[in-house]
């Protein structure tokens, strides 16, 4: 209900993942009692992704335990869902959105398009069947069946998704090889210190990781791969590939309608994008830090951008303070990632026994970011370090006599 006299304001959120299930959440929980829309390609409700390739594609959950919330629970709160129903346009000037045949007017207006992974190109089999990546419920699905002991897979591409489903291949029986063009394993996103644990890893548990070897090609019979050719010139026999060479932000709809895009779609500290009734949130948005319009690709950001633009929406002027954190599944082990590493020049290692190790990373005294190996206790004393402002003394964290919590007293 509005308020008297005025008409029911109508809040319409294009892209059903994380980041779109948050928003209209908390638009709820924060008393918004207008019309929420929430608009999505694929035809299932909400969903969260991080264990799609993991519990899911190993057969430990059940596809409603991945729903992030139960699909009453729309209902319940009065928020109407369109799922499975592309948008086709944003007429910015008019504020509406088409959807199919259906023309649905707007007040304030959420992009949480997310992204899309990185395809082969055509010219060199990546149209060939068996050729997956793995994104969304569908993807999975259909690559569950290829998942058979003994099945020689291919993974291209050393980040963590390639890593996650190559541990995931490995614990079903299947004979791996992970090649990553770069020279190590992780190379983009973490120190050597990091790579090594996990090349350690997996070669431990059997997967055959190529360092410095690229794809040249894959070959198929009857439209579907057999073998592929690497940049060293070997060739491998497969049945099927797995493609982890990162994600692109979704930004198409929105430089259609003209909005401002720079690294995804830009926003300001707010969230609002270039026309002032659209904001953007996610995988698929960019803030400012640091002088530069940074994206991040994590649930948590995902969650905590959206809630803050829901807020936003709703009158609350706080600028977005991202607290940066990440983790990735692989075997036995967790990761836990706090903070960003960019622009690290120094890395300290701590090791306290059984596989537990955390990387920390500083640039010059100040601490930048923690990866954490089955060492939950460091993770939270390094992210609640870096979240206070706080870098204790390399030489500190690098004792391995040193309490950990003392250094938040510090």
């Amino acid at each position: 209900m509005g308020k008297k006299g005025q008409a029911v304001k109508h809040i319409i959120v294009i892209g059903a993942g994380q980041a779109g299930a948050s928003c209209v959440a908390r638009l709820r929980a924060k008393g918004f009692d207008g019309k929420i829309t929430l608009i999505g390609e694929e035809p299932v409700p909400p969903y969260q992704r991080p264990p799609l390739s993991k519990a899911y594609l190993l057969g430990e959950m059940e596809r409603e335990r991945l729903y992030l919330r139960p699909p009453e629970f729309y209902d319940d709160q009065n928020i109407t869902l369109q799922l499975g129903r592309p948008v086709k346009g944003i007429d910015t000037d008019a504020q509406t959105v088409s959807v199919g045949s259906d023309i649905l007017n707007y007040d304030d207006l959420v992009l949480t398009t997310g992204s899309t992974p990185r395809h082969l190109p055509t010219s060199i089999g990546g149209d060939l069947r068996g050729v997956m990546v793995v994104r969304g419920l569908a993807d999975v699905d259909a690559m569950a069946p290829y998942f058979a002991e003994g099945a020689k897979v291919l993974i291209v591409g050393g980040g963590y998704i390639g890593l996650e489903a190559a541990a995931v291949a490995s614990k079903l029986g299947l004979n791996v090889t992970l090649v990553e063009m770069a020279d190590r394993i992780l190379q983009r996103v973490a120190a050597p210190a990091t790579s090594d644990y996990f090349r350690v890893l997996h070669r431990s548990k059997g997967v055959n990781i190529r360092e410095s070897v690229g794809l040249d090609h894959l070959t198929g019979a009857d439209g579907t791969v057999t073998s592929a050719v690497l940049s060293d010139g070997s060739l491998l026999d497969v049945d099927f590939v797995l493609v982890g060479v990162g994600i692109v932000p979704n930004t198409k709809l929105a430089e259609k309608a003209g909005i401002v895009l720079e690294n995804g779609i830009k926003t300001d500290a707010f969230g609002r994008t270039s026309d002032p009734h659209v904001w953007a949130a996610g995988d698929c948005a960019s803030f400012p830090w640091k002088g530069q319009q940074l994206r991040l690709e994590s649930v948590g950001n995902a969650i905590d951008q959206a809630e803050c633009v829901a807020d936003n929406i709703l009158g609350a002027d706080t600028a977005y303070a991202a607290k940066p954190w990440f983790w990735s599944d692989q075997f036995d082990v967790k990761l836990q990632i706090a903070g960003l590493n960019t622009g690290y020049d120094n890395v300290i290692t701590r090791e306290t026994g059984e596989g537990a190790q955390s990387n920390w990373y500083y640039a010059g005294d100040t601490l930048l970011a923690i990866d954490a190996m089955n060492d939950p206790r460091a993770y939270m004393v390094g992210k609640r370090l870096i979240e206070s402002g706080k870098s204790p003394a390399p030489t500190a964290v690098g004792n391995p006599d040193t309490d950990l919590k003392a250094l938040l007293k510090a």
